[in-house]
């Protein structure tokens, strides 16, 4: 069949039904188009089809035979398409660039009409693409403005010494709006063979497979079904290198619906034609522990033998006397609430591939972490890990999900056993049922204060279902006492945070480690504390917030950066306008009720009172080639610019000399996982001491002051202008390992080296009738210490507001039911408000430049500043989250 693709006729033999999707991708290379459900869902594989955007994952080959197809590989020969992708990188629109293709394509059809657009047709007009990084707002902006990138001239990049603090397009950017980048079913050897997990439709069962002769005579592209028996090391993984409790392949018992009996390998028409009731498998169905009121019951079987209890960790933090405060408070207020299971959604499924090259294996993935799959991997195959290579792939969202490993001990086992490589790629509903979640929490909390509204006592008890496994479990355990109280002044505090282990999936790192789920308990004590008092909502937080001197529950001393009440303060005018137009609104009666709710955060950076250091290299060749070596992984967070920001300024140099390399572990010193907001904290703090030490020893051999000035010209360092040979390499090398004191068995200690803080508001109007919420906007204030650069901390704090309005809002993951992208919703282009940034910079003396983390703090608040907002309006208190209308509505009525 003929296309006419990005302006060139294409022959293409195929079938008439395949997607085409598939065939662009795979008959044409066009790998730009992505494929993240193959459901029409999410909006990933948009393309044009004659003028007209469609998904290409639902469109047959027969139906644009003829047609005229435009992919994003085909923007750049248009003047259009150019100016669109040079206005995506001006505004920071794309951040991971999974959903940007999608994005910009649908983006075309609407320019080609109405080059101009209002924000409402925007909207309209990529209503069907999903973005989980960006909350919309910045791809509303850069549509709305692609007119004005026509003639606009190549974006200048900042000058030596200007970087830190400057609006600079992301370093990797171009690749997200080309079409270049290259995620991790983006490629793979032509030989390579194709996985296929098969996995366990039981939540708890065991499980017997037979002889799998017949299969390979009925599947004569089967190669091998592989078993735990292959596993030719440790069979298992987990995150603590003590715990290492879930298998890569199953040994006759599934604890969770998603569990991995065994492993297709061969080729993919083959692999993919088997059925699952064709495999050999008989199995034993077990009684499950559906939740952790059942595992904790009396009697209750165990899930694993080595916690009888079903109890995987207990956190702790006591200070003070808690029952006398709270005897002697003029004010106590308590409740209960229950939060649901959150599923990341990052529009990238899990996927890579891998092969093994003589003694050693080379694995490129989707990942989080690459150094943390380095372990893994050599655990699971029984090798060292000098023997190990991780090549991390563009990683199209991650928010603590691809922390844990997926397809990597999979295809490291099959690569290595089979001598071939090997490819894999979940579906979306493989990688729905399969990953880990945020954990459900069932929390009970009260807390008092005084006649003047000062907060006297807490006490907080929170349950939090940690699934079939351990993931980040004692993590999530240990984190939340420490945050439980929030960033107020408490002297007397005692809260204790469970992960209890069931049968449903693993919950594990998800943007805050438990504490959002947290949050929402104590925002709603702090309303009705200030109710109770007589006091407006945001000067009780203002009159209880901590400040820079002050002790944490904890007993840590912050004596910096504590820019809570400077956060509070910005938003005390739009505080009083947002409420004056609510009830200017409230006045006209009907079924609507607005309100204005508020609510804030802190959040520590860093692991939790343990090492958590960072290291970065810097080279400089006789030739003049400049390199930095970062081992830190973007998900879409920045860190790749903000980083080269810091060294840039740390050596002296424009961003533009640097070549840069990138998370492979054979080329890039261990820079940590990608998660707990640290990068630009630890990271950069490492980059500045790898960027000031690469420039000491220029200076050095130039025998030249700490004033002078370097300049890279074809080829040749200068140095205050004169040339300077090199005989051999110099470098830089930095590490940073945050100062922490671990917490005592009271939670006494100072778990993290910072915080960060933040004060929300939202602004809303509910439907009484419906139960329906409408979001009008949000207005943010953010202490970030010093914003490397302003535009990837906005784009931060948006995404991750558009997050937390989905856990306040939308989603609610069920195990087996809503294990796709049209029954799971995620927020949409139109469902995310105006979002009104204000950052506030109050610098950290350890960060680089005064900086501090944002990626988690962005959305802690939201979700509690909503639920303060319905209360507002209508006086209805959430406690089970999502406020789906049907809660809402039984909420107005209790």
């Amino acid at each position: 069949m003929r296309m006419l693709v990005n302006g060139t006729a294409r022959d293409v033999a195929a079938a008439p039904e395949t997607r085409l999707s598939l065939v662009l991708r795979d008959a044409l290379g066009l790998v730009g188009t992505k494929s993240g459900c193959d459901a029409g869902d999410c909006g990933a594989c948009t393309v044009l089809l004659d003028g007209k955007q469609v998904c290409a994952c639902l469109v047959p080959l027969a139906q644009a035979e003829g047609g005229a197809v435009l992919t994003v590989e085909g923007l750049a020969a248009l003047s259009l398409g150019a100016a669109l992708q040079r206005a995506f990188l001006a505004h920071g629109a794309a951040q991971c660039g999974f959903c940007t293709p999608g994005m910009l394509l649908a983006a075309m059809e609407l320019l080609a009409v109405e080059p101009r657009p209002a924000v409402a047709a925007v909207e309209v007009a990529l209503g069907g693409v999903l973005c989980r990084c960006t909350g919309y707002r910045k791809i509303i902006d850069a549509v709305c403005a692609a007119h004005s990138f026509l003639d606009a001239p190549a974006v200048v990049l900042p000058a030596a010494g200007a970087a830190v603090g400057a609006r600079m397009p992301r370093a990797d950017g171009q690749p997200k709006v080309d079409g270049a980048e290259v995620y991790g079913a983006d490629a793979a050897p032509a030989d390579a063979l194709w996985l296929r997990p098969v996995r366990s439709p039981h939540a708890h069962a065991r499980f017997t497979l037979g002889d799998c002769a017949p299969l390979y005579a009925r599947h004569p592209g089967l190669v091998r079904v592989l078993t735990a028996a292959d596993v030719p090391g440790r069979n298992g993984f987990g995150i603590y290198p003590d715990i290492k409790d879930q298998a890569v392949f199953a040994a006759g018992l599934v604890r969770y619906r998603g569990d991995t009996v065994c492993a297709l390998v061969g080729e993919r028409a083959a692999v993919e034609a088997i059925a699952v009731a064709e495999l050999p498998i008989v199995w034993e169905v077990l009684p499950a522990l559906a939740d952790p009121g059942a595992a904790l019951a009396p009697g209750a079987p165990a899930l694993h033998d080595r916690w009888p209890d079903n109890v995987l960790t207990t956190g702790r933090l006591a200070c003070g006397d808690v029952d006398a405060a709270l005897a002697g408070a003029a004010h106590v207020a308590e409740g209960a609430w229950q939060t649901g299971f959150v599923e990341h959604a990052y529009i990238e499924p899990e996927a890579g591939w891998a092969r093994r090259v003589g003694d050693r294996i080379e694995v490129h993935a989707s990942t989080q972490a690459p150094y943390m799959d380095l372990e893994e991997v050599a655990g699971v195959l029984g090798i060292p890990q000098s023997a190990v290579r991780i090549v991390p792939t563009a990683c199209g969202g991650g928010f603590g999900g691809k922390l844990d490993v997926a397809v990597q001990p999979m295809i490291a086992v099959a690569a290595w056993v089979l001598r071939r490589p090997v490819r894999a790629v979940w579906t979306r509903g493989e990688s729905m049922a399969s990953s880990t979640k945020r954990h459900p929490a069932r929390i009970t909390a009260r807390a008092g204060c005084d006649a003047a509204g000062r907060l006297v006592g807490f006490e907080f008890e929170g349950v939090y279902d940690t699934g079939a496994y351990a993931s980040w479990g004692p993590t999530v355990a240990g984190r939340v006492p420490a945050h439980s109280t929030g960033p107020y002044r408490m002297p007397h505090a005692r809260s204790r945070a469970r992960a209890v282990l069931t049968n449903n999936p693993p919950s594990g790192a998800f943007r805050g480690f438990g504490v959002p789920q947290a949050a929402i308990a104590q925002e709603a004590l702090w309303d009705k504390l200030a109710d109770a008092a007589g006091l407006d909502r945001l000067e009780f937080r203002v009159l209880n917030a901590l400040r820079r001197g002050d002790a944490t529950a904890t007993g840590q001393v912050i004596a910096h950066s504590v820019g809570l009440v400077e956060c509070l303060e910005a938003l005390r005018p739009r505080w009083r306008e947002l409420r004056a137009e609510a009830a200017r609104a409230n006045a006209r009666g009907g079924l609507l009720r607005h309100g204005v709710g508020v609510a804030c955060m802190w959040y520590g950076i860093g692991n939790t009172g343990m090492s958590n250091p960072s290291t970065m290299r810097v080279t400089l060749a006789p030739e003049g080639r400049l390199v930095f070596h970062n081992g830190a992984v973007d998900i879409g967070q920045g860190s790749t610019s903000v980083l080269l920001q810091v060294v840039a300024d740390a050596v002296g140099l424009p961003v533009a000399d640097f070549a840069l390399v990138l998370g492979d572990t054979d080329l890039t010193a261990d820079a940590g996982k990608t998660s707990a907001s640290r990068q630009t904290f630890v990271s950069g703090r490492a980059a500045l001491e790898a960027g000031l030490a690469l420039r000491d020893a220029i200076l050095l051999r130039a025998n030249a002051g700490p004033e002078a000035r370097l300049a890279l010209e074809a080829g040749r360092l200068l140095v205050d202008g004169r040339a300077i040979a090199l005989e051999a390499p110099l470098e830089g090398i930095g590490r940073f390992d945050p100062p922490t004191v671990p917490m005592d068995a009271d939670g006494q200690g100072s778990p993290y080296a910072t915080y960060g803080f933040a004060a929300q508001l939202a602004a809303l109007a509910v439907d009484t009738e419906l139960g329906t919420v409408r979001l009008d906007r949000i207005v943010a204030a953010h202490d970030v210490g010093r914003a490397i650069n302003p535009m990837l901390v906005e784009g931060q704090i948006e995404g991750g507001i558009a997050q937390g309005i989905g856990l306040a809002l939308l989603e609610e993951y069920l195990p087996g039911r809503t294990e796709n992208l049209h029954d799971y919703l995620i927020p949409t282009i139109g469902d995310v408000p105006v979002i009104e940034n204000i950052l506030i910079e109050d610098p950290e003396p350890l960060g680089p430049y005064g900086a501090k983390g944002i990626g988690e703090p962005a959305l802690v608040p939201t979700a509690p500043a909503i639920f303060s907002a319905i209360r507002d309006a209508t006086g209805a208190e959430i406690t089970r989250v999502p406020a789906l209308p049907h809660r809402v509505l039984e909420a107005l009525r209790t």
